[in-house]
């Protein structure tokens, strides 16, 4: 949630009027990560000021208020050297409004601006702290009390460097947060660090840097910090990592640069493709060009530098092409999206399947007690919906978790489990608080993500990269199919020496390989979905309801037309229906069935006569040529036959596209639903 973007020209001409277009574009980019406020903060024309514009509403609103406030010559001029930060918002604390908006300053005169994603937890002690020192407040964030206390130490210790005065400041804190800042006392220069949240900084230079690291320096309790403030005081230099033997530092000359700080790395894949990921407590500082990493305390598992990564990102794959929303697009990129999660992985002709990332780990895994799968959302009904294969296929008991139920039980964890962690972004407070959690208690730790570089991908003992590609639409689709069939892959791979299961397995590989089509031909029913769209968009509630391997398609299917419709919707097991949502059925209540030929057809259709009889009129998702099924109702969607344990797959399509379509004819905002964030980065 919320969206930080800041840029840093060293030696690279570049008016401010073309450093607020790089942050708008960075902005736009940011917006499914929060959408209440924007706002931006960059030097003015004149001498040894900062000038802030922030409006309530999203980028666009912002946008036309640059346009106005920033239109005289003096902005187009180029500067060598210039700093700009900005922000999306996703309320937590105070309401949207421009005053609550980021950038946050620490006094009129604008000394120091912060931009900040996540929540400072003892926010309220450091703000009395300061309010008996004088400070007067203007927000109701906790951001402000980051800004006022950079102030305030900068007034008491005159001799520090910005950097410094960062480190101390964010040991006064508590909670999840990353932050840019930047200052007037301290021009050209950008600070930026992480706790919780995720944090990137992009490099782009005209010749290639001779290293892919950036050394990692500790503080002054430490031998190399002697260097280090040697290091950061030099100007006109730059600094590459010290070999293991050495803590000599080597020089480069002096050279253009421009550095991307941003919290997703949608935001910079079209300016570089290298970045760094920052970890928990790195304080990023740029100063006269160079870029330096510092931590203040040295872990035993500390690297010697942080890795200068490639991105494999494609700037077509953000864009939304001829698609009316993100969402739209990414739903009709599922065909592609499963292909590619299968890539090199499935291997179709010798009917195998390797997932390289849990390998080494697999004879591990097979010696453990429980499986444990935890995620929050649409991440946790992938888990739902594969439970079955895998206890089936592994025949390990197997637990599903909601990570904020789970840690709220302080749940009993052993050093033979093997836990995964679901998670679209990598970055789920909830999930990566639980994953921290079993990893102290000596559990195996499993990672399911879409994120390379993200906290849950690094914490992670081994995982797999779900590889849908970047998913922009808060409401999340194709990130749950491709979860969906690395649970199944996993499946697959437990079960290979399993004599007795092989031709289970071959039935499945083999609809894995038909796959692809079979969702083309789901994704034909659009026009067909539109329709009962048409019907139901009106109506106050959906019913959805199925059982067996289809009950998550219900949770998800629930999730989504809450998610982007405001509607009351509830996914109900139709074993339960007796048991009081019953009660709920008449004539006027929409209610959606799932009941395909598998195992559990018979108790489907008597749940489906239990509905029509008592005048329910229900729309059922059934098998192609089932014309007996459909005899129960005079509305129907038919999805081509898979093999059992992929329905889900199949039958969650139509539920994303009607969701799709009720929120288009309601008028919501599809990609950016109200009150919710893509990344929910904090708890």
């Amino acid at each position: 949630m919320c969206g930080i973007f800041a840029y840093l020209n060293y030696l690279t001409p570049k008016s401010r009027h073309e450093v607020l277009d790089l942050l708008l574009n960075g902005l736009k980019r940011l917006e499914y990560r929060g959408y209440d406020s924007t706002g931006v903060a960059i030097d003015s024309p004149q001498a040894n000021d900062i000038v802030m514009v922030k409006r309530c509403g999203k980028v666009k609103v912002l946008e036309d208020a640059i346009a106005e406030h920033f239109s005289g010559k003096e902005y187009d001029e180029p500067v060598m050297t210039h700093v700009g930060i900005a922000h999306t918002r996703w309320a937590t604390h105070g309401v949207p409004c421009e005053t609550n908006s980021h950038p946050q300053r620490s006094d009129d005169e604008n000394s120091f601006v912060v931009v900040h994603n996540g929540i400072v937890t003892n926010y309220k002690d450091v703000k009395t702290f300061l309010e008996k020192r004088g400070y007067v407040f203007e927000s109701d964030t906790d951001t402000e009390v980051i800004a006022k206390l950079v102030h305030h130490l900068w007034k008491k210790h005159q001799g520090y460097s910005f950097r410094e005065l960062v480190e101390q400041v964010i040991q006064q804190l508590e909670g999840a947060f990353a932050i840019a800042i930047k200052s007037k006392h301290f021009p050209g220069e950008c600070v930026a660090s992480r706790r919780g949240s995720p944090l990137l900084v992009g490099i782009k230079t005209k010749t290639r840097l001779s290293t892919d690291h950036i050394p990692i320096l500790y503080g002054k309790d430490e031998k190399s910090s002697q260097t280090c403030e040697k290091d950061t005081e030099a100007s006109k230099t730059k600094v590459l990592p010290r070999t293991e033997s050495t803590s000599e530092f080597m020089p480069l000359e002096e050279k253009e640069v421009e550095y991307f700080f941003a919290s997703d790395a949608s935001a910079v894949i079209e300016h570089t493709n290298r970045v760094i990921y920052l970890e928990d407590d790195d304080v990023a500082a740029v100063r006269d060009g160079t870029l330096s990493i510092h931590r203040l305390k040295k872990c035993l598992d500390d690297p010697h530098a942080r890795e200068i990564t490639t991105l494999k990102m494609e700037i077509q794959q953000i864009m939304k092409g001829n698609y009316d929303y993100f969402m739209l697009k990414e739903i009709f990129e599922q065909p592609e999206s499963v292909v590619n999660t299968m890539r090199g992985r499935v291997r179709f002709d010798s009917k195998s399947v390797v997932l390289g990332g849990i390998k080494e780990f697999i004879p591990e895994i097979k010696r453990c007690r429980r499986l444990m799968l935890i995620g929050c959302g649409t991440s946790y009904h992938s888990a739902v919906a594969t439970r079955q294969l895998l206890e089936e296929l592994t025949e390990l008991p197997v637990m599903v978790e909601l990570a904020s139920d789970f840690l709220d039980r302080n749940t009993p964890i052993f050093r033979d489990d093997v836990c995964f962690f679901i998670s679209q972004s990598g970055e789920t407070a909830d999930s990566l608080m639980a994953l921290r959690y079993c990893k102290q208690r000596g559990a195996l730790i499993v990672g399911i993500t879409n994120t390379v570089g993200s906290s849950i991908c690094r914490e992670s003992h081994c995982g797999v990269h779900i590889n849908a590609g970047p998913e922009i639409g808060v409401a999340s689709t194709k990130a749950y199919t491709s979860q969906f069939i690395s649970l199944v892959m996993f499946a697959l791979v437990m079960s290979e020496d399993r004599l007795s299961l092989q031709q289970r397995r071959l039935e499945i590989i083999q609809a894995l390989y038909e796959l692809p089509e079979r969702i083309r031909q789901v994704l034909k029913l659009d026009s067909q979905v539109q329709e009962l769209a048409k019907d139901l968009f009106q109506h106050k509630s959906l019913l959805i309801m199925g059982r067996g391997y289809n009950f998550a398609t219900c949770l998800e299917g629930a999730l989504k037309v809450k998610e982007l419709t405001y509607m009351h919707s509830e996914g109900i097991m139709a074993g339960e229906l007796k048991h009081g949502p019953l009660a709920l059925i008449d004539d006027r209540m929409p209610v959606m069935m799932i009941v395909l030929r598998d195992p559990v057809y018979i108790k489907c259709i008597n749940a489906l006569q239990q509905v029509t009889s008592r005048k329910g009129c229900p729309i059922i998702i059934c098998e192609e040529g089932d014309e007996e099924t459909k005899s129960y109702s005079s509305r129907s969607l038919e999805i081509p036959r898979t093999v059992d344990c992929l329905q889900g797959i199949l039958t969650v399509i139509p539920m994303q596209l009607l969701s799709y379509h009720i929120a288009v004819l309601r008028g919501c905002d599809v990609d950016c639903p109200r009150n919710l964030a893509k990344s929910v980065t904090v708890e």
